[in-house]
């Protein structure tokens, strides 16, 4: 476990297996690249930790899952994105390892893991997907837990901001 201080945001760095919450509020993504959709994810989280006087909890992944099937490159290394976490405010940042056993895990298992933090609620992207062969979705999570999707963040052209879109724009350019 170590703190990490960026600019007057304080937040604790934790493995997957060092943390346990009677309750949270939790945000949940691979934040690849930490871009204004993301920022708008976990920031609303973090708003409605601090309303509901919650810990607040970033839940993510590295390397990202989309980097280690070969189905992306990495936008941006693990300090980039921690220090743009942390600057969003949340109390944990948790850093789960995704290396091929993890990724082999049940769907069942990553829910127990999320139940040792005791969420109140689960923030996702809409294409949020889990566990071995990515049988977890929203819907299975909803079945465990209150969750609410976020919605798309569009550019000024009004087209949604993604880490996907943001790769292809690298690659023309």
């Amino acid at each position: 476990m170590m703190g990490l201080d960026f600019s007057g945001a304080l937040a604790t760095v934790v493995t997957d297996g060092q943390i346990a919450l009677h309750a949270s509020m939790v945000a949940i993504g691979a934040f690849d690249g930490v871009h204004r959709g993301h920022q708008q994810l976990i920031g609303t989280m973090v708003a409605e930790a601090r309303a509901a006087a919650l810990p607040s909890v970033v839940w993510t992944f590295d390397p990202p899952p989309k980097v280690v099937f070969g189905r992306a490159t990495l936008l941006s290394p693990l300090a980039e994105r921690l220090a743009k976490i942390a600057r969003l405010g949340p109390d944990h940042i948790v850093v789960a390892s995704f290396t091929a056993a993890y990724a082999a895990r049940s769907a069942e298992r990553f829910i127990a893991d999320l139940a040792r933090i005791g969420p109140r609620r689960i923030h996702v992207g809409a294409d949020f997907r889990f566990g071995a062969r990515q049988t977890g979705d929203v819907a299975l999570l909803r079945r465990h837990f209150e969750v609410a999707v976020a919605s798309p963040v569009v550019c000024a052209g009004g087209e949604a901001i993604s880490s996907s879109r943001i790769r292809a724009l690298r690659a023309a350019g």
